[in-house]
């Protein structure tokens, strides 16, 4: 009886572990980065650590213009692909100034920016 405990035993601690080790492994195996989704571009607000939420989601290509956005931002574009985000001085994707490529994030000040461009490869 003894020997059945153990074997029971052991086959849940077994199960248990591999049940955490696949869980755990998810969050990566999706692309996201800092709750920013994997084909998305993601401001987060104003001097905090880009580990916190995301302030502004974008996910479709083309210009999309920013309000209420000043002081320094960590942007992440997290877009797969090669496709790149450009920050512009302009409305609607005007006067673009910084190219960030894919897979990657700056810090910037966007008070003189007024739109952001998610654009294909």
């Amino acid at each position: 009886m003894r020997r059945i405990t153990y074997a029971a035993a052991a086959l849940a601690l077994t199960t248990a572990a591999l049940t955490t080790l696949t869980a755990g492994s998810a969050g990566a195996a999706d692309g996201s980065w800092a709750g920013c989704p994997s084909g998305a571009v993601c401001i987060y607000p104003q001097n905090q650590n880009p580990a916190s939420a995301p302030s502004d989601v974008f996910w479709s290509y083309g210009a999309h213009n920013l309000s209420g956005q000043y002081g320094n931002h960590w942007v992440l574009n997290n877009q797969t692909g090669g496709a790149h985000a450009h920050l512009c001085r302009g409305a609607g994707g005007a006067d673009c100034v910084y190219d960030i490529a894919a897979q990657n994030g700056v810090w910037y000040d966007l008070g003189p920016i007024n739109s952001i461009t998610l654009d294909r490869p």
